[in-house]
């Protein structure tokens, strides 16, 4: 069996190493960070203990979850960016755009900086969704707009999206590596909502603008 030439090599090797940079740039937790930041105890300590922007609004800070989800949202479309970047300038494996889509939110959902612990994945899905094609990542927010809207339940949105979010890359016609990366997010987001959906189907899900006070994580950590 003939060994791999040299380029194929360099290919090969340029590849997994960016696949590798895409999943650390994934395990930035920004719920963590920006919490330090401003002053915040850790996301895993209190309410859902799931670092996420979701979680960081518990606390009353709205500014500290607006750049949780920005950010979460940023590395993953940040990532695939780049990789996308890298494709046009040099020859890449074909395998290389899906595999650095997969690897930063798997780098979201288990981080190697703060002990594989991670979120839910929704705001890095949507971020690479539109690096992807920015008509997908529009496509699958509107859905979830229109279901937060008639049912006012985020986490019904959110799985509503992620399961059409394959489905519109398959209708434009995208390419079917990435679709089967996006499947993958989409099953994965699904997962990490199992309690969710329990709670859904018990009735007890609760409702976007539910009129539940904001904990007062601050104090309840110190006590």
């Amino acid at each position: 069996m003939p060994l791999m030439d040299e380029s194929a090599s360099i290919v090969l090797a340029t590849t997994l190493v960016f696949v590798i940079v895409a999943y650390l740039i994934g395990s930035l937790s920004f719920a963590v960070l920006v919490s330090k930041a401003f002053g915040l105890p850790d996301p895993h300590t209190y309410g859902s203990g799931n670092p996420g922007a979701t979680n960081v609004l518990r606390t009353g800070r709205k500014a500290a979850a607006a750049l949780t989800l920005l950010g979460d949202g940023a590395k993953g479309w940040f990532a695939v960016y780049l990789a996308g970047r890298l494709a046009d300038a040099y020859t890449v494996e074909a395998w290389m755009l899906p595999a650095a889509a997969l690897a930063v939110f798997l780098g979201h959902l288990y981080p190697v900086f703060f002990g594989f612990k991670g979120g839910k994945g929704v705001a890095t899905a949507l971020g690479i969704l539109l690096a992807v094609s920015p008509w997908l990542g529009l496509g699958t927010f509107a859905t979830w707009i229109v279901i937060a809207v008639f049912f006012r339940i985020s986490s019904l949105a959110a799985l509503i999206a992620a399961v059409f979010a394959p489905l519109y890359d398959l209708w434009q016609s995208g390419p079917r590596l990435m679709t089967g990366a996006i499947a993958i997010i989409s099953l994965l987001i699904l997962i990490r909502h199992k309690d969710n959906i329990r709670r859904l189907l018990d009735g007890t899900e609760g409702r976007i603008g539910g009129g539940k006070r904001a904990q007062k994580v601050e104090t309840e950590a110190k006590t």
